[in-house]
């Protein structure tokens, strides 16, 4: 593991329970946090980024490094032999993004992609729900995600503000990655965004007070035209302070689905049907039970190059993201080169891959 930040805890729980990962080393910028971090875990060594990466018990790395390394550590990891998972966004730019897998693919490595919490029970158990013509055929989605800001707890949010961060790079992979495990692949987006605020103020940790420059777009909205047809609305915002809306709701024509927040793993899916009076929470159909970060790790442990949480699935909505925001700055609509496919879904007798 690179990387021993403030994500790297929710990895470090699941490691406790995933039965074919085991984590054998750690590394980070800030040689006392590495040491923190697993401090009283057996055989969990603490070494330098060029020492882990050469390491012949390493076989693949997590790198949870801040998004504008992604890309540089994945290709250091990659040029060593290494299989890599990212955490998300899986780069900064779409160019990084291809180069990573390019160089995958030359050196017979894996590469996956968070976020995995697609592969838990709130989103598969929809996905099933589609699958099955429960709601018809999708017409449309309504993704949303409004919050005042990570700086309100967030120690270091510099990132979040800066190119490769904003709400849509930060919790957008959630909210796509999911619309494209529902609906598809993306072939066209239009985007608009705005930034009214040019600094902000950190509310936390031993910098509180300081102010921090915001150089990205902090309220972002898009339009995706999925290839099936369907159309998904996307609001991502910092800039506002709550919403009543569904994380995700999917529309058909005979009914709706109320998706949970696709930054958890579990969480009721609900259903109106055209010929219904009210809501229905639906029985769990699929997804890992009691899932937590890292799952995805376990999947490519086990699945190989069949993994769910792909290389490819991050890269493809990596490219819906910075064509949300290339189209948001020239006011055209703009066309997707890649596409992938739906992820296998996660059937409900596989579910007990931990706890």
């Amino acid at each position: 593991m690179i990387g021993c930040g403030v994500i790297s805890k929710q990895y470090l729980a699941s490691f406790d329970v995933l039965p074919d990962v085991q984590l054998v080393a750690v590394a980070d910028l800030d040689r006392s946090r590495a040491e923190a971090a697993v401090e009283g875990r057996e055989g969990v060594r603490v070494l330098s980024v060029e020492e882990l990466l050469v390491d012949p018990e390493v076989d693949t790395v997590l790198n949870l490094t801040i998004p504008a390394a992604h890309a540089e550590v994945d290709l250091k990891a990659i040029a060593a032999g290494k299989n890599v998972y990212s955490e998300k966004p899986f780069a900064v730019t779409t160019e990084e993004g291809a180069q990573v897998l390019a160089a995958a693919r030359e050196a017979g490595v894996l590469v996956g992609s968070a976020p995995d919490t697609v592969l838990g029970t709130g989103t598969q158990t929809a996905r099933t729900a589609i699958d099955q013509g429960v709601i018809g055929a999708p017409v449309a989605a309504m993704a949303t995600m409004v919050t005042p800001g990570h700086e309100r707890w967030h120690p270091q949010p510099d990132f979040y503000y800066v190119p490769g961060g904003g709400p849509l790079l930060d919790m957008g992979p959630y909210y796509i990655h999911a619309l494209v495990t529902l609906l598809g692949p993306v072939s066209a987006v239009i985007g608009a965004g705005s930034r009214l605020r040019s600094e902000r103020t950190i509310g936390s940790g031993p910098r509180e007070g300081e102010t921090i420059p915001v150089t990205t777009d902090t309220h972002v909205t898009g339009v995706l035209v999925h290839e099936s047809g369907a159309l998904s609305t996307l609001v991502m915002s910092f800039d506002a302070v709550a919403s009543s809306a569904h994380p995700i709701e999917v529309h058909g024509t005979e009914g709706t689905l109320a998706v949970p927040d696709p930054n958890r793993f579990d969480g009721d899916v609900a259903v109106r049907r055209l010929s219904g009076a009210d809501w229905e929470t639906l029985p769990v159909t699929g997804g890992y039970r009691e899932a937590g970060r890292g799952i995805g790790l376990q999947d490519m442990a086990t699945r190989g190059e069949g993994l769910r949480a792909s290389g490819e699935l991050g890269q493809h909505v990596l490219e819906v993201m910075n064509a949300v925001l290339d189209s948001a700055r020239s006011g055209h609509r703009v066309e997707i080169a890649s596409t992938v496919e739906r992820p296998e879904a996660v059937a409900a007798e596989g579910v007990p891959a931990q706890g």
